[in-house]
Parts: C-alpha cells; structure tokens; sequence
C-alpha cells in the first residue's frame, strides 16, 4: 500500500481550508424570513382565498396598524428582524444595530449600515387595509404588523422597498426572478393566515409564479 507523503497531506489540508475560508468570504448573508408554504400548499391557499375588488383607502393611516412594538428588552420588531436577517450584527445598550452585513434578497444587494436597510411589510399594510384590514381589530392590525412567525417581515435594500410601496403583485415583483417563487409563496401565506381577500389581477399574477416553481 502506496503511503502519502505527510507534506501532501498537509498541503490538501490548508488547501482545503483555503477554499472553505474563500467561499465563506464570498457568500452573502441570507435574509432569515420564515420558511413559506410549499407552491403546492400556496396554490391550494391561493384557490380558497376570496377574489374581491379592494376597498376604498379612505381612512386608512398606518398609525391603526402599531408596529415596531417592543420583542424583548429594548428591541423592537425592526432591530429584532435587523439581526434575524444580518451577519455579524452588534448592536448598543438601546438595541440598535452598530454593524453588520445585511444581504437584500429582492436585489441581491449587501449593506453594511443599518440605515441602507428597511424592513419590509411583505404585505404591505396599505394592502392588507384594502385587503379586509379595514374591518378587523386593532389587536388583529397590530399581529399582522409585527408578525415575526409568518414571512411577512424582511430586510430589504431601502430604496426597493420605497419603490415597492403599497403594491401588490398584480404590479411588483423583486427584480431577482430566483426569489419570485418565494416571494408569491410567503404572500400567499400570509393572506390566507390572515384571511385577506385578493383582486383579480393579484390572483393571476400570484398563478403565474406558482405554476412555475
């Protein structure tokens, strides 16, 4: 039997350990959003929800929905999503975050401040008013606004989630096509969880993407 050289062996080892360091240096942190429904779970959720056209946004204020409610200690809902979702976050005697890497899956941008980053209401509130929110408690708007169990909270690169705004996906879909299908299942999810109502164009939009992952 044939016996390696012990300074091949060493040389494989620090090889070895030199591509595990250099992929770790080149991966971006993943968004840490709860795992959504499969697609064939969303679309059997997606074919039970009830097609209506939206209501009037008379009324509406983002103030009837709290959020950023206090989680623990001195964090809120969006320091508490800033280090579900970031890499390396630390943070100060109030809970913000000081550094840390925060990874974009809409855009597939990395930030490295706190302040470049939002966090998105994966079902926009404005939505979810026009959605049947309108008629529901404020106990109800408050669990949908902080909701950390359902995918309905995300950190995300400011400006594409001020571009997203109150839109559903009859009109917005994150630029990288490979986080759609995620994207449609976590919308999804969240609706019939919450037992919101869909327009006809979100509906068909929502089946496009979930036919074909």
């Amino acid at each position: 039997m044939r016996i390696r050289p012990r300074r091949s062996l060493l040389a494989a080892t620090v090889a070895a350990a030199t591509a595990a360091l250099t992929l770790l240096a080149t991966t971006p942190a993943q968004a840490a959003l709860p795992t959504p429904v499969s697609a064939s779970t969303a679309r059997a959720y997606l074919a039970s929800l009830t097609v209506a056209t939206e209501h009037s946004r008379t009324g509406y204020s983002r103030d009837l929905f709290p959020h950023w409610i206090t989680i623990s200690g001195s964090c809120d809902t969006r320091e508490t999503i800033l280090k579900r979702d970031g890499s390396g976050v630390t943070t100060d005697s109030s809970c913000a975050a000081t550094s840390g890497s925060w990874y974009s899956p809409y855009d597939g941008a990395t930030w490295s401040a706190a302040s470049d980053v939002d966090i998105d209401h994966l079902t926009p509130l404005a939505e979810a008013w026009d959605s049947g929110a309108y008629n529901w408690t404020t106990t109800k708007r408050q669990s949908l606004a902080n909701d950390l169990t359902r995918p309905q909270l995300l950190a995300v690169t400011d400006n594409v989630n001020q571009s997203k705004g109150d839109q559903d996906p009859g009109t917005w879909w994150p630029s990288r096509t490979a986080y759609r299908c995620t994207y449609a299942r976590a919308w999804v999810q969240v609706k019939h969880h919450y037992a919101m109502t869909v327009d006809t164009a979100e509906k068909n939009a929502l089946s496009s993407v979930l036919n074909g992952c």
